[in-house]
């Protein structure tokens, strides 16, 4: 049997619950999970906050990425065999990592770093996924970039920084005055207290600004701007941009239109783009990744770590965001 995480939308109170084993494909690879960690998709999934983008049948196993190891392959796998230590982030369709198994498909795995825990390997695959895809594939960013990011001290942020700076950009980030010496160990430039000055106030001329926290500060954003900058979002709304890439239908689409003219009018005055970023799992951007952490120019940031059946308090503590890091899940 496996034990997991099922959840109902809505539902705050998480229950751990024996649940049959994942059958897989002949594309898919079955992995004991070592551990997971906790990303603010898995409250929107919950709360239902994601319905226009994702449909899931309730109960869920909740959960988005995790390590672990390969005990059993599909016929049509020859990248990984039985024993390979791995870490993933499954499409969003098989989501399901807080639970002691899942059958995941080949391609959206990778060996694990050699030189991690699962713990620490488990705080990468879907923050990372998400920066490399912000930072290589929309923004392109180069060195001498000026970018700032915001939350530095979060678990997105620690490894943004620590990737921006792989790329030789200039980074600015906002945290709190007690966290100013943890993100500068990660190399951010200017750093920013948000308790005592407003980044709008104090930077200009950027190329990018990488959002995770949207409102506000999302339409602020726009103002530090240099004319054909971007800003990658996390948190914002989803544009009609996105919808198109996305591919949802033209009334999804005319709805997201509406609800994102101010921030349309926002890229028109300020000459700019803003798009909204959803990542897609890749193993080969995974194994980039695993490169950069085995070359010790990337490192996995930790918050905290907590067993399987304390989840709930996991939960509660990520969510209060105050972590420094990721809140790993240990499973086995």
């Amino acid at each position: 049997m496996n034990a997991a995480l099922i959840n109902h939308y809505g539902q705050k109170q998480l229950e751990i619950k024996k649940v049959a084993m994942p059958k897989i494909s002949a594309d898919d690879v079955l992995v004991e999970i070592h551990a997971a960690s906790i990303n603010p998709i898995d409250f929107k999934v919950r709360d239902g906050k994601l319905k226009m983008l994702l449909k899931y049948n309730m109960p869920l196993i909740l959960g988005n990425d995790f390590s672990g190891v390969v005990i059993q392959v599909g016929r049509n796998v020859t990248a990984f065999k039985v024993g390979d230590e791995v870490y993933g982030r499954p499409r969003k369709s098989r989501i399901g990592t807080f639970a002691e198994y899942i059958a995941i498909h080949q391609d959206d795995i990778a060996m694990k770093p050699k030189n991690v825990s699962f713990e620490e390997a488990a705080a990468i695959p879907l923050v990372g996924l998400t920066t490399y895809q912000a930072f290589h594939d929309i923004m392109q960013l180069k060195p001498t970039d000026k970018i700032l990011i915001q939350a530095g001290s979060g678990g997105v942020g620690t490894f943004a920084i620590q990737l921006a700076k792989v790329m030789g950009a200039y980074v600015a980030t906002t945290t709190s005055a007690k966290n100013e010496a943890f993100v500068k160990d990660f190399g951010a430039d200017r750093i920013i207290d948000y308790t005592t000055e407003k980044f709008e106030d104090v930077l200009t001329d950027y190329d990018y600004v990488y959002d995770t926290l949207g409102g506000e500060a999302l339409k602020n954003a726009f103002k530090i701007l240099k004319p054909g900058g971007k800003i990658v979002s996390l948190s914002g709304i989803p544009n009609y941009r996105f919808a198109k890439e996305y591919g949802l239908n033209i009334w999804k689409s005319f709805i997201l239109k509406l609800a994102t003219r101010k921030l349309t009018a926002l890229e028109k005055q300020h000459k700019v783009q803003y798009h909204f970023l959803f990542m897609k799992p890749s193993g080969a951007q995974l194994a980039i990744i695993r490169e950069l952490i085995e070359a010790q120019k990337i490192k996995p940031i930790i918050d905290r770590v907590v067993s399987f059946p304390d989840i709930q308090k996991a939960f509660d503590y990520a969510e209060s965001g105050r972590a420094k890091g990721k809140v790993i899940i240990k499973i086995k």
